[in-house]
């Protein structure tokens, strides 16, 4: 009994305690910060004199005290200004909102929105939840298209810098699928074509018509492809299907 226990001892003074894991295994991104030649503490990054002026009147709509509310804006302040979002960028946030780095560093990698990494002039996301793969053609069959126009995989950059293709969630076009997101433009109802034709236009310098790609003179937002419904004729008015007596 006595060496059983011994050897139980022995095994377990072997064992090697994991204290922390750099990143989830699920994740295609590290979610701790590591420096690298185009991100670190050095990396130059200061707020423009026009955006020193809108960070002061974001700051002021919170109120007194509660300033470190207005991280979120300052940091898409910040990426908007220099394409993405350096550990310098967070710091110069920091600063202006009067709160620990820490505290912005745990925002800006909580939410996917803030680019940590260089990243292309143009960020291609493409969703490819469930309504986006079921709809029309499918995202799956978008994506691949995306991929050969580009030349590139899944979460690179095209060698001349323009390009960044990215998998996202959910985009809240669902009704439109399959769809993209170009920066801050929505292209929706994709077919191959349609992919085509606005990669090509980027690729020129020009910004395609964002929206449905399918009958945009007949589709306007969520409405269904043949044409409204519901609520296609002209309202009622007060009273309608009223007792007379009421």
């Amino acid at each position: 009994m006595l060496a059983f226990s011994r050897r139980l001892l022995s095994s377990a003074s072997q064992q090697v305690r994991k204290l922390h894991t750099a990143a989830p295994l699920c994740s295609d991104h590290l979610f701790v910060h590591r420096h690298t030649a185009d991100n670190n503490p050095d990396t130059p990054f200061e707020f423009s004199p026009e955006n020193l002026k809108k960070a002061a009147l974001i700051i002021k709509n919170y109120p007194e005290g509660h300033e470190a509310a207005a991280c979120i804006p300052l940091l898409d302040l910040a990426q908007r200004q220099h394409g993405w979002t350096p550990l310098s960028a967070m710091h110069a946030v920091a600063d202006l909102l009067k709160m620990p780095r820490m505290r912005v560093y745990e925002v800006a990698t909580f939410y996917t929105m803030f680019n940590r990494e260089p990243v292309g002039k143009y960020l291609v996301q493409m969703c490819t939840t469930t309504p986006c793969m079921l709809n029309g053609v499918g995202s799956d069959v978008i994506l691949d298209c995306v991929k050969e126009e580009l030349g590139i995989k899944v979460g690179e950059t095209t060698k001349d810098g323009k390009f960044t293709l990215v998998e996202v969630e959910c985009l809240g076009a669902c009704v439109n699928g399959p769809m993209m997101q170009v920066n801050d433009k929505f292209y929706e109802d994709l077919t191959v074509e349609d992919t085509k034709k606005i990669l090509d236009e980027l690729k020129q310098g020009k910004w395609p018509v964002s929206g449905p790609q399918s009958g945009q003179d007949k589709r306007f937002s969520c409405e269904p492809k043949g044409g409204l419904t519901a609520l296609n004729t002209p309202p009622r008015g007060p009273g309608f299907g009223m007792r007379s007596d009421l």
